[in-house]
Order: structure tokens, then C-alpha cells, then sequence
């Protein structure tokens, strides 16, 4: 049977588990968090005192903060992006049956996508309030970056797409989550709690696709590691690898944006790494047993990986020059 034919058979496989994965991974819209549940509400009497308190906190923000913060929020905002991606992977069927139900897959995809949905806009409005940035060239970066669309290596092949949402779920929820730390120590106690509360869904999403990956590992788990051994080899690349400014060539912007992250201690090599680690323990890399001769090669790949990345990052030095972006002026005042 065909590789492609394999898979689809595992997806169908465990379709039946789909529902069980929204209801305990997902929460309801009646019951999940909105971003006005976080942002002044502009049609009380408080509403413009609040608003004043967000541009006085933002004040205390520094220059490769706010860089950090608005990349952020335009790889949230580029949504429609990543959900038609998902929404062509093998075995994710976007046409509903006869009677009228979606296929589970593409409900997950759905639900995940309207869950994620609420980060960009928080985030947004929170920028737009702080007066801090330059709204228009954003605006035009985000707009870049779903038109010019992103190539992660996965292809198709639900595989090692799922390996790659497991990796970039739980880094972006190591990065908000430092970015509301940061925001915090500096007093911006409603922008801290933003964060917080946007890393605590990246974190149960995080649990969700490690868990697909999980079980696809009991049905599969020779071809599961070949596709886990694949995406670290060629390595990672984040959602906005394509970041530009308006004016720029693409992805000009992303390699400034990831120093300042690294400056900052937002998200680093060494995450990387560690993300890296914390996958190979929870899918038991090390235990893996009646594989075939190349997976079994690949997982000792995978088992070594941290270690020689490691060494490789302890070489490397991060630039100290900040680059100045469209989108925040170099006093941080538009």
C-alpha cells in the first residue's frame, strides 16, 4: 500500500477520536474568553480612563519589546493562512456528509482556528490603543504575510504536520508567555495578563497536537518517526518566516525580529532545543521498538539532536544592533 494511502488509512483510524480531543482540548464559545473581556470597554464611563492607563503603562516598554510584541500579533493575524493549510492535509475533508455533520478533522481545524482567532484580534487592539506603533505598516505586514503565504516542508502529509503545530504550539506559548512576563515587571499588569491568558490556550493546544502525534505513533510508528526525523533534519521554521515591511523584499524582516526576541530572552535557540527534548520524552523517542532498520536510524538521530544542537548554539553570538522597523519609531512615539 502507498505511503499517502497509510496514512489516510492511521487519520481514519483514529477520526473517531477527533471529538474527544475538541471537547477536552478546546472549550466552548459560550464558555472561553473574549478580547473585550481583556480591553477597556470603550462604551462604559471608565472606558477612556483605562485607555489613558494603557498608553502611560506602554510608556515603560522598551524599543525591542514592542518590535517582539507586533510580530506576534501579526503571526496571529495570519490566520486564514495557516487554516487553509491545515484544511488540505490528508484525511482533513472540508465538505460535510450527507447528513449534514463535518468531517471531525476539519471541525477540529475549525474550532482550533476560531480559538486561535481571538489572539490576533486581542493583540491588535491592545497595539492600536497603545499608540506606540505605526498601525498602517502593520497592517500592511500582516496583509504580506497571508498573500505571500508560507512554505514549512510538510507538505500534505498530516504526519509531519502535526509534528510541526506540536512544536510551534508550545513556542509560541513559551513566547507570549515571557512577553507578558516582561510586561509585567514593568507594571502593565492588563498587557501581562493578555499574554498570560493567550500563552495558557497555545499551551492546551500544544497538548492536543503532541497527542495526535501520540497515537499516531501506536498505529504507525515507523513512518511516524521518519516524518519527525525529517522536520527536525531540515529544522522548524516559524509561521512568519515571510515577515517583510511594506516597500522590503520578503522575509527581510524575520531575522531582525528573531534577534530582538533573542535579546530579549523571549524565545531562543536554546527553546528550541528544549522543545525539542520535551517532544522526544513525552512520545518515549527512546522506547521506540520494532521499527524498520531506517527508522530505528532516525531515532537515534532524533535522541542525539539536542546535544549536538547544543553545542552548536553555545557558538553562536547574537547581534546587539537594533534594526529599525516601520512599525515602531526608534523613541517608541508615533
Amino acid at each position: 500500500m502507498a505511503l499517502e494511502n497509510i496514512r489516510l488509512e492511521v487519520m481514519k483510524t483514529i477520526e473517531s477520536k477527533v471529538d474527544g480531543f475538541i471537547d477536552k482540548y478546546l472549550i466552548p464559545v459560550d464558555n472561553i474568553w473574549q478580547p473585550t473581556d481583556l480591553l477597556p470597554n470603550l462604551q462604559g464611563e471608565e472606558g477612556m480612563e483605562h485607555v489613558k492607563q494603557i498608553r502611560e503603562e506602554a510608556k515603560e516598554l522598551g524599543y525591542d519589546f514592542w518590535v517582539v510584541l507586533v510580530a506576534d500579533m501579526v503571526t496571529e493575524e495570519a490566520l486564514p493562512t495557516y487554516e487553509s493549510w491545515l484544511m488540505d492535509v490528508e484525511g482533513v475533508d472540508q465538505q460535510r456528509r450527507a447528513d449534514g455533520e463535518q468531517n471531525p478533522w476539519s471541525k477540529w481545524v475549525r474550532h482550533w482556528t476560531g480559538e486561535e482567532n481571538r489572539h490576533g484580534d486581542t493583540l491588535n487592539k491592545y497595539l492600536y490603543l497603545s499608540g506606540r506603533v505605526n498601525m498602517r505598516e502593520i497592517e500592511k505586514t500582516t496583509q504580506h504575510l497571508i498573500n505571500d503565504g508560507f512554505d514549512i516542508g510538510t507538505g500534505r502529509d498530516p504526519y509531519k504536520n502535526f509534528v510541526y503545530t506540536s512544536f510551534q504550539e508550545l513556542a509560541t506559548n513559551i513566547s507570549h508567555k515571557r512577553v507578558g512576563q516582561l510586561a509585567k515587571k514593568k507594571g502593565n499588569k492588563m498587557l501581562g495578563k493578555m499574554c498570560n491568558i493567550i500563552a495558557g490556550d497555545e499551551m492546551r493546544h500544544y497538548m492536543a497536537y503532541r497527542e495526535f502525534v501520540k497515537t499516531i505513533f501506536e498505529h504507525d510508528p515507523s513512518e511516524m518517526m521518519l516524518a519527525f526525523h525529517d522536520m527536525m533534519k531540515k529544522k522548524i521554521v516559524m509561521p512568519a518566516q515571510f515577515l517583510r515591511e511594506s516597500g522590503e523584499g520578503i522575509a527581510q524582516a524575520f531575522e531582525n525580529f528573531s534577534n530582538a526576541a533573542q535579546r530579549l530572552g523571549v524565545y531562543t535557540t536554546y527553546d528550541y532545543i528544549e522543545i525539542l527534548k520535551k517532544l522526544n520524552e513525552y512520545w518515549e523517542i527512546d522506547k521506540m521498538r520494532a521499527l524498520t532498520d531506517e527508522a530505528e536510524k532516525a531515532r537515534d538521530y532524533l535522541m542525539k539532536l539536542p546535544d549536538r544542537m547544543t553545542r552548536i548554539a553555545d557558538r553562536i553570538a547574537i547581534p546587539q544592533d537594533q534594526y529599525q522597523f516601520k512599525w515602531v519609531e526608534p523613541n517608541g512615539i508615533i
